[in-house]
């Protein structure tokens, strides 16, 4: 496990502050999320999650509609420069539907920032190794 000593207080406030807003989602439109953590054996739960994670890929397709100068074979450059805000804007709601997908299945900020530290170890040793 990496020795990282990384303050996570910013991560805590991001789940705390998307868990607020799904709280006070679910008083107005009560169907939008289920009551959390999800059983993840349910049916209708895992319907949700999966739901739940597309929305998020469909904004960060969003965010790379931004993105007019990656083709690799295309010999000149396309104009208009690049909204850096807009391409924020979109990540900020991916991430928002992550972290609403990590809340409905119950896992906490700790448990993802160890996750993350345990995968970012694999990587680096996968690096190392030339995997």
């Amino acid at each position: 496990m990496s020795q990282n000593n990384l303050n996570n207080d910013s991560l805590k406030e991001m789940f705390d502050l998307r868990q607020k807003f799904m709280s006070r989602m679910l008083e107005i439109f009560p169907d939008v999320y289920p009551k959390w953590p999800v059983n993840i054996h349910d049916k209708k739960s895992q319907q949700v999650l999966r739901d739940t994670a597309l929305k998020g890929v469909e904004e960060m397709f969003e965010a790379l509609q931004h993105l007019k100068n990656w083709k690799s074979h295309r010999q000149t450059d396309v104009g208009g420069g690049f909204d850096r805000d807009e391409f924020l804007e979109e990540m900020v709601d991916a991430y928002n539907y992550f972290f609403a997908l990590m809340i409905n299945l119950g896992v906490t900020e700790d448990e993802f920032f160890e996750a993350f530290l345990k995968k970012h170890d694999i990587i680096i040793d996968r690096l190392k190794t030339g995997y």
